[in-house]
């Protein structure tokens, strides 16, 4: 699974437009969420007690839940990790998969080789050195559907792991972080579950229903992370025995988990967040230096051909992968492919969909800005091309070793073992063992850590200012997280935790498909948006401004064309003539009975002031309209200009969605009233083009709750001040 080193905020706090974002620069904490809270604690706080007082018992109700899967819910995994599939790369390319996360005038925070180095570090994990090697050599000695330790077993036994792995994974990731990234920067509600299920459950998403949600979500995630956290032990505890002889036991296993909740404490209370993300970067390194030592330091050519080999196969076949539930195959006498596909297949979709919310929210923040398409096909390619080297490299490199059954053998049966004997067989092993138990350190450490405050921020109530939860809630979770890792390792090592995650995930992936509804409700919302605007922009925008200004006046309206107003020529229009206007203009829709907010600002670098008008519509999208100063570089043509100043500003309109490139400098009070009006026109046809009125986006609008409005949801003139560029 993705390493969670960097699950947290970015340490980045620049905005669309550059400038500093006071949101995250500001040193606050969200408020706990208490029923999530108690709610998920509660239940955890149980099942470890019961695991740890009654293990016998917890084993036999664990491991006969997951047998029970299996059986009767094995097809059901498969086809919901297919329709996932399907469904984001239809977003991706369809005419929807242009929408932003985030208004349509907002740019990413990162550039693209960030952007694309980031989701490339998210690929990185120690499950990947603990299961790259232990996946191929199952594959081959016990695979499911052809015959063991043949041509072709050795042909696919790295294509099952890297296709476990793979796309159908990340494609989850999509899903969960295109609904965080629509809901939290398109229509500007907190980075939570709820908002992205608001469209489905309106208000009820503030009371029972919004608390199940999120108490299923963070239930599933703590297991998910438990299953890292269990890996981290293991795989560390093996790697400490080969380099100082150190036990290979449960108290050093306890000790392990120790540190673990000592650093977190330790980050917590010092504020050392920076630097352990740091660590992150640096596992990003080593991980690769690892990889690339393994494959020039043996036989390197072999490996490469293996490599194009298995890119082939696993695109080839990935169709007919999705879809197989090995109903026609009986796999081996020791191991049968109902088994097989229980403890890999079953599994492996179960851990996606527990971490899909842990690391969608990692996704979302560093993607604002960006379209769909563009974060659909990141989040599957990027980290995905990291993933099928590393298991391909280290993959091939056991499967090389296939006339040492013993090797293999000892890789199926204690995996922990199997990437330190792998790199054993390779020249330098004392330095590349070291670097190897460094690297798993640092994963450990770093997941353990970022996990925690992921856990903090799920059950805290959810803000706009992506602010996290408070430092001793923290605690709390790393110290919950590490006992129910620990009561499962004793339980029966990390197998107990994969089969407690196969029994999670069945409930969990009913989240997957109301997120799934979700989304289709409001993408089908932004297509109509795009289908009606197109058709009753040009017949509802009219020429009465025209008519009225620049057509009966050429010498204005070439005045205007040829004109850069100055700083001063801007704020001077907005102050008296675009603000009067559209004050009146509030005044008379208020005087109707519509709820109408109209306010003056000013823009935080140059304080040019701007006018917001709000017409609320209960179940639709609320009408904005808000001419706000945005400063241009002077055109090279513009010679005189050029020499006297650098910028010129216009005062552009923005609705809910972001600037619509339209410049109202220069119009007549008369002329920006008719502009309103023409806007206004234009988005009751649009409402009405809608059918009933009930657009998702409206409905997520309407039924925030007010707490959300008073405090937490930025105000339409906020957006405009951290994203106008």
């Amino acid at each position: 699974m993705a390493d969670s080193a960097e699950f947290a905020a970015p340490e980045s706090n620049d905005t669309t437009d550059g400038r500093p974002d006071t949101a995250t620069t500001q040193a606050t904490h969200s408020a706990v969420n208490w029923p999530v809270f108690a709610g998920t604690s509660v239940i955890i706080v149980a099942f470890v007690l019961w695991a740890a007082i009654w293990p016998d018992a917890a084993s036999t109700a664990i491991f006969g839940a997951m047998d029970w899967v299996a059986t009767n819910f094995g097809w059901y995994y498969i086809l919901t990790a297919t329709i996932v599939v399907v469904f984001v790369i239809v977003v991706a390319f369809s005419r929807v998969g242009r929408t932003k996360m985030g208004p349509d005038h907002s740019r990413p925070k990162f550039n693209l080789f960030t952007w694309a180095a980031m989701l490339f570090a998210a690929g990185i994990g120690v499950d990947l050195m603990f299961f790259g090697i232990s996946g191929p050599a199952t594959n081959y000695l016990t695979p499911p559907d052809v015959g063991a330790m043949s041509d072709e077993a050795a042909r696919m036994a790295p294509i099952w792991t890297i296709f476990h792995y793979g796309i159908p994974g990340w494609a989850m990731y999509a899903l969960m972080g295109m609904a965080f990234g629509l809901f939290a920067y398109r229509y500007h509600l907190p980075l939570s579950i709820r908002s992205a299920l608001a469209p489905i459950f309106g208000k009820r998403i503030h009371g029972a229903a919004g608390h199940t949600v999120e108490i299923a979500a963070t239930i599933g995630t703590i297991f998910g992370i438990s299953v890292s956290l269990g890996i981290g032990v293991v795989f560390l505890n093996y790697g400490l025995s080969e380099l100082f002889g150190v036990p290979n036991s449960l108290s050093v296993q306890i000790a392990l988990m120790a540190l673990a909740v000592f650093i977190t404490i330790a980050s917590t209370v010092s504020g050392v967040d920076k630097g352990i993300r740091r660590l992150s970067e640096l596992n990003v390194i080593l991980a690769i230096v690892l990889a690339l030592w393994v494959l020039f330091s043996g036989q390197t050519a072999h490996m490469l051909d293996a490599l194009v080999q298995n890119i082939g196969d696993f695109f080839s076949r990935f169709p007919s992968m999705m879809m197989n539930t090995f109903a026609y195959s009986t796999g081996t006498a020791d191991y049968p492919a109902e088994q097989w596909k229980a403890d890999w297949t079953l599994f492996f979709w179960a851990w996606w969909i527990a971490w899909a919310p842990f690391v969608s929210l990692f996704l979302a923040r560093i993607s604002r800005g960006r379209t769909l398409r563009q974060f659909v096909i990141g989040v599957l390619l990027i980290p995905f091309s990291f993933i099928l080297m590393w298991v391909s490299i280290f993959g091939n490199a056991a499967l090389s070793f296939f006339d040492d059954q013993e090797f293999l053998n000892q890789a199926v049966e204690l995996p922990e073992s199997g990437f330190f004997t792998l790199l054993e067989q390779y020249p330098g092993s004392t330095f590349t063992i070291s670097i190897a138990v460094l690297t798993g350190m640092f994963f450990y450490v770093t997941s353990a850590d970022s996990g925690s405050l992921v856990m903090a921020n799920m059950t805290s109530k959810p803000t706009m200012n992506d602010s996290d939860g408070p430092p001793w809630l923290r605690i709390v979770w790393a110290v919950i997280t590490g006992a129910l890792t620990l009561v499962m390792l004793f339980i029966d090592g990390v197998y107990t935790l994969q089969a407690a995650t196969v029994m999670v995930g069945l409930p969990l992936s009913i989240l997957i498909y109301l997120v799934m509804f979700s989304l289709w409700k409001v993408l089908k919302t932004e297509q109509l948006g795009i289908d009606s605007r197109q058709a009753t922009l040009p017949t509802l925008l009219t020429s009465r401004v025209r008519d009225q200004g620049e057509r009966g006046n050429w010498r204005q309206r070439l005045k205007h064309r040829m004109s850069y107003a100055s700083e001063t020529e801007a704020a001077d229009f907005v102050s008296n003539v675009a603000s009067p206007a559209i004050e009146e203009v509030a005044a008379e829709i208020k005087s109707m009975g519509f709820e109408v907010s109209c306010h003056r600002g000013s823009h935080p670098d140059s304080n040019i002031p701007y006018i917001d008008l709000v017409v609320s519509f209960p179940n639709s999208e609320d009408f904005k309209y808000q001419a706000y100063p945005v400063a241009y570089s002077v055109p090279s043509f513009a010679t005189n200009l050029a020499a006297v100043r650098d910028t010129y500003y216009r005062v552009e309109i923005f609705s809910i969605h972001g600037s619509r490139g339209r410049d109202i400098m220069g119009y007549t009070q008369d002329q920006v009233i008719t502009d309103v009006l023409d806007a206004y026109d234009a988005h009751i046809a649009y409402l009405n083009l809608s059918g009933d009125g009930s657009l998702a986006t409206g409905d997520v609008a309407a039924n925030v709750p007010e707490e959300w409005i008073d405090s937490d949801r930025i105000d339409p003139s906020t957006t405009s001040e951290e994203e106008h560029s």
